[in-house]
Formats: structure tokens, sequence, C-alpha cells
């Protein structure tokens, strides 16, 4: 069965499933346990015989065994996948230190990654965000050389502003810009959203729920040892100012006989045609129900009231995590 629907990537770049499935959460970044490997690779095959094609991982994550695990599902049906992967992120136990995305660094990532992989060949490669240090005309430059080598396909970018997204651009033509973007953060919308559609980029939208703030299920205060305590979203009289905002959320849920997760989804791929959800899972049982969210629409007064209710500086605080 496969009755999800494409989006194209970029003005000449390759169809691929509206719905992407993000492997994050396949692998041990933030500390703590890795999830259950068989469960993970069924869950990606199950994906794919259901139409989602599209994997975006990271050769970060898990340094480096997310990568080594799609391998393993996708070892005899290549040709089955779309694989998107960033580099640049560095990590030591878990910790951020930084960005290498160097040239020479760039051309060493790429290598480890085919050989995680077990493929020849990267559908989508991106830097997992910019460094001021290294000028983008360089960063995507060395992209560009891996084209002509073979190794890349077509090149991607994430965490970006709209003046770099341009000039990356200018130097090669980009297919996807991989941003978080759900109602609780709207920023995007107001220059880099159609900087992308001016260029014909398509916009990989990652963390539709706000790190959970949208599921429905958040309750304040957070539990002792939640890794979202940290950030100013989930804090205090923040958190429940927040919460009162996703009670209209899951009031318009119930009424549409769907979950609020559901509907944060259906909202993003609402947002455009070149628009792709991208939702993490790591379980066969979210496969059918993130599917389902494809095909929620709404009414005009429904989309009024979720777009008044989340407009730009509703929620308060803030939360930045990178996919």
């Amino acid at each position: 069965m496969k009755n999800i629907a494409n989006i194209k990537l970029g003005n000449n770049g390759p169809m691929v499933s509206k719905l992407g499935l993000g492997c994050m959460r396949m692998s041990s970044i933030w500390g703590g346990p890795t999830p259950n490997e068989a469960e993970s690779i069924a869950t990606i095959n199950e994906a794919l015989d259901l139409g989602i094609n599209f994997l975006n991982t990271g050769d970060f994550y898990g340094a480096g065994h997310n990568e080594m695990l799609i391998g393993k599902a996708i070892k005899g049906r290549r040709d089955d996948a779309f694989i998107s992967v960033k580099f640049g992120a560095i990590f030591h136990n878990g910790q951020w230190l930084g960005l290498d995305l160097r040239p020479i660094a760039i051309k060493n990532f790429i290598n480890y990654s085919l050989t995680r992989l077990g493929i020849e060949t990267i559908d989508l490669y991106q830097p997992s965000r910019m460094d001021d240090s290294v000028p983008v005309e360089d960063i995507i430059g060395t992209v560009a050389d891996l084209v002509k080598e073979g190794k890349v396909r077509h090149i991607g970018v994430s965490e970006i502003t709209a003046g770099q997204l341009r000039k990356a651009h200018s130097v090669h033509p980009i297919s996807a810009l991989e941003i978080g973007y759900s109602l609780a953060d709207r920023q995007i919308e107001s220059d880099l959203l159609p900087a992308a559609k001016e260029l014909g980029i398509a916009v990989v939208a990652f963390a539709n729920t706000a790190e959970g703030l949208l599921t429905g299920d958040m309750q304040a205060p957070l539990p002792e040892g939640d890794y979202r305590a940290h950030f100013s979203r989930f804090e205090g009289s923040n958190l429940v100012h927040n919460l009162q905002k996703v009670d209209i959320l899951k009031e318009t849920a119930q009424a549409k006989n769907c979950s609020p997760t559901q509907l944060a989804i259906a909202w993003v791929n609402q947002q455009g045609e070149n628009i792709m959800p991208l939702v993490s899972m790591s379980k066969r049982v979210r496969l059918p129900e993130n599917m389902e969210a494809m095909n929620i629409t709404f009414t005009a007064d429904e989309m009024n009231t979720l777009n008044n209710t989340f407009a730009q500086g509703a929620i308060l605080g803030g939360t930045y995590l990178q996919r």
C-alpha cells in the first residue's frame, strides 16, 4: 500500500514522499538509552513499504549509529529509499562542541557516511547549520564538488537565514531547506519561507509538535530530569501560559476526531505544496496515525482559530534543538 502524496525537492529535483521519516530518535543522541534496534529497522522498512521514502539522519546522530542502522534497514532495497544526511556538528560524549565545515572536513565526513550507510551516493547532503567562520561559498562549493564526483545527488541546507539561503543557492541549486516549523514556532514565515518559495526550494519542517508542547500530553511542571526543563518555553509561568494555548488545539482536535499531534502535523502539511512535515518515529505503531494526519484538512474558521491562537509571539519562551 502506497498512498502518501509526493513533493518535489527543488525546481529540478526528485519527487519524494511528502511525509518524511526522521530517524534521530532511533539512536541515543542526548545521552538516553538506545531504542530497540530491531523495532527501529522494522519501522524504517514498514515506512518504505507504505511509500514513505524520505529518511532523514545526521552523521552525528548516535556518533554514527543512526547511519549504520539505516544502512542495515535499506540493505537490499536501496532504490526504495531517499536518504538525507546532515553533517558538520561535532559532539563528544553527547555534548555539543561546535561545527566543523571546513572543506577538508566535509570531504572526510562524506566518506565515513557512505561507509556507514553502505551506499555509493547520498541523495541529499547538507550542512547541519552554517558556520560564520567558513564562507557559504566554500561550504556549498565543496558539496558541489562531491556532486560532480558522484558521491552526492542533491544539496540541502539546514538552520539557515534567508540571506545565507540566497547565497548558497547562487553557488549551486539548493533542493531542500530543513528547518524547525510548527504552530508554536512561526518565525520563519516572515522571510525564510518566502525566500524558499521564491527560489523553488522545498521545506523539510521538523519539530512539528515543538518538542512535545503540541501533543496535548504535557503538564506543568515537567518531571524532574526532563531534558526540556532548561528551555525557557517549558519553565514556570511560561509553560502554564503555553499550555493554555494548547488547550485550544486540543478542543479543535477533539471536534475533528483526531489527536493534537495529528492536528499539529496536518497544520504544517497544509502550509504549502513545497512543505514536508518531518516526523521522528522509532516504532511502527506511530506510522498509521502520522499518515492519517496527512489527510486532515481545515475549514477556513478552523485555520483562522489556530493561526490566531498561535500567532507569532503567542508562545512564550524558546527552545532550540538540532535535528
